[in-house]
């Protein structure tokens, strides 16, 4: 894939930007049960995403997605 050497620097700021993108939509995310039963809390409650949740959740998942093929593009281009 060598025809995209002059675009690898792009690459890279695509990723970076995704990298971000992906941390901060991890980070907005609800905490929902997860350490709340390890130290005694119920966990049993069954909580379904709805709304803003739901679309949070699912652009997380667009934006992992993105970043491991864009993650695969960069290491298979060759540098300069």
């Amino acid at each position: 894939m060598g025809f995209l050497t002059p675009y690898l620097a792009v690459i890279q700021i695509v990723q970076i930007i995704l990298g971000i993108a992906l941390t901060v939509s991890i980070l907005l995310q609800a905490r929902g049960a997860g350490l709340g039963s390890v130290f005694g809390g119920t966990g049993t409650v069954f909580k379904t995403r709805r709304g803003i949740d739901r679309l949070l959740f699912r652009i997380t998942i667009v934006f992992a997605v993105l970043f491991c093929l864009v993650s695969a593009l960069g290491a298979a281009v060759p540098a300069a």
